[in-house]
């Protein structure tokens, strides 16, 4: 019997592959980064040859790596940076344009019009989501109505549109060849296209968007042992594999965190910052300004749904004062500038650079540092960099808190990504909710999540009790501070992000 899972993790700057044993254990990992290509301010694109290109390497390097074969894996899952979209031509596989990344405002005018014509929550009811340039539907209409090869390619039925699982996939099960144009509902929900209760592309939203059914991706369940189709054998893995599961890269977080319980919440630290909490097989749609969306679904099985909280700047705010002010040689450096002082000096910084994502969705706020005096250093800034994630992190729980009004409590937050390992970050992050938060044993939980989903369908890991028994605890951060520290800092933080508002 073959011993591990292969997990495919293409994220916003880079694609990773890693090769997970039955424990749940990293067993070998490889990775490269792409570019982000900003041709003006707000856009944002990738390349998606290039993402095809890396992910084809990093899957041969992590099986050398490992010392395997593609033939020894049980299965491959997939997650992905949601919202990001590629157009490409079906009989050529070349890409009509850029992957447009979910960060991109440039449809900024569409969502415009659509919130003029019918208010931000237009669709609300039906897909959990409001009007905003983050999702893929005004993407799609904006390549549509902008490029008259992707206008012609839809009518001449060429065309076809994906998230970065079905670009993938499309090309990993044979491309123009037959490859299997597909996604699943937690990809799809991220369009503002699909519909809540059916699970399917709505079909008013789509006539509202002119977004012909044909060039979308068929939607199945996020863990299937054979919707997804084979890997080809002339691929990279060299090897007939079934491609078992695909997760947004959130909803793979929440599921390899295994918070498959009503009230169970995670939170990831990367290059944005994604709250989510599950609530059950119940759709409870948000007053509150937070998302409702499919946390996974297994394959003959309900969905289970997930409140969530976007933030668009975390792992990227610090990367921009490395990058854009250089006050940092590497991102790992902010955490010793931070502990060159106690406090924030009464310094803030919101890093709305595209408009603030949850729970304000204001496209029309720019970042601020804010509270600035002759005393403020840099050592000050660092810190309120690292604040500004665990702040806006705070005020999605806020959210969630009126959402539930003590129906459902969080207990205590669990945490991934890159930026838990910054244990400044961490403690403050539990201080400034007054919550246990807990990282686990294995911090790689997006990839971890894949491969749960992909092991699952085809019997690698008998059920989700199974999953349970590889989560283990690495740390524990426990809140130090007293109600009053909250409220001074709280209450200073929402002043700065009042400053942020309609700036443009």
């Amino acid at each position: 019997m073959t011993q591990y899972i292969g997990a495919i993790d293409q994220g916003t700057t880079s694609t990773r592959f890693m090769i997970i044993d039955k424990q749940g254990n990293v067993i070998a990992a490889a990775g490269k980064e792409h570019d982000q290509i900003c041709k003006q301010p707000g856009w944002v694109e990738h390349d998606p040859v290039r993402i095809w290109k890396n992910t084809k390497a990093v899957i041969e390097e992590g099986l050398e790596a490992a010392g395997i074969q593609g033939k020894d894996l049980a299965a491959v899952g997939i997650t992905n940076q949601r919202e990001t979209i590629v157009a490409w031509d079906r009989t050529t596989g070349k890409p009509y344009f850029n992957a447009i990344v979910w960060q991109c405002t440039r449809s900024d005018k569409i969502c415009e019009e659509l919130i003029k014509e019918g208010g931000q929550d237009r669709f609300r009811s039906k897909t959990g989501l409001p009007v905003a340039t983050y999702f893929s539907g005004s993407k799609i209409k904006w390549l549509i109505d902008t490029l008259p090869k992707v206008k012609a390619g839809v009518e001449n039925g060429r065309a076809f549109f994906g998230t970065m699982d079905t670009w993938l996939i499309w090309n990993l099960t044979g491309g123009p060849d037959g490859g299997h144009h597909i996604t699943d509902v937690t990809n799809a929900s991220r369009t503002l296209l699909m519909n809540l209760e059916t699970l399917q592309w709505d079909q008013d939203i789509l006539s509202i968007f002119k977004i012909p059914s044909h060039t979308l991706p068929a939607i199945v369940p996020s863990s299937d042992s054979s919707a997804f189709g084979a890997t080809k054998k002339q691929g990279p893995f060299k090897a007939a594999l079934p491609i078992g599961g695909a997760l947004g890269d959130q909803q793979a977080a929440l599921f390899g965190q295994t918070c498959f319980d009503a009230g169970e919440a995670k939170n990831t630290y990367g290059t944005g910052c994604f709250f989510l909490f599950n609530m059950g097989q119940k759709i409870q749609f948000s007053n509150h300004g937070l998302l409702t969306t499919p946390a996974y679904q297994i394959s003959g099985q309900t969905p289970c749904y997930a409140l969530e909280g976007s933030i668009a700047y975390a792992g990227a705010l610090v990367q921009w004062v490395r990058d854009n002010l250089g006050l940092i040689k590497k991102s790992s450096d902010i955490e010793a500038l931070a502990k060159t002082v106690t406090d924030n000096g009464d310094v803030y910084c919101v890093p709305a650079f595209s408009g603030l994502f949850a729970p304000w969705w204001r496209s029309d706020a720019r970042g601020v540092i804010a509270g600035l005096t002759r005393f403020a250093n840099k050592g000050h800034l660092a810190r309120a960099v690292l604040e500004a994630t665990a702040f806006q992190t705070k005020d999605i729980v806020d959210a969630v808190k009126k959402e539930f009004k003590g129906r459902l409590d969080l207990k205590s937050l669990k945490v991934d990504g890159g930026m838990v390992e910054n244990e400044l970050l961490m403690q403050f992050q539990a201080d400034i909710l007054n919550t246990a938060v807990i990282r686990p044993r294995v911090s790689e939980t997006t990839a971890l999540g894949a491969a749960y989903a992909a092991g699952l369908a085809v019997g690698f890991w008998s059920d989700l009790k199974d999953l349970k028994k590889n989560w283990a605890v690495h740390s524990t951060y426990v809140p130090e501070k007293d109600a009053e520290w909250r409220e001074t800092l709280s209450a200073g933080w929402e002043k700065a992000v009042q400053r942020t508002l309609n700036w443009k």
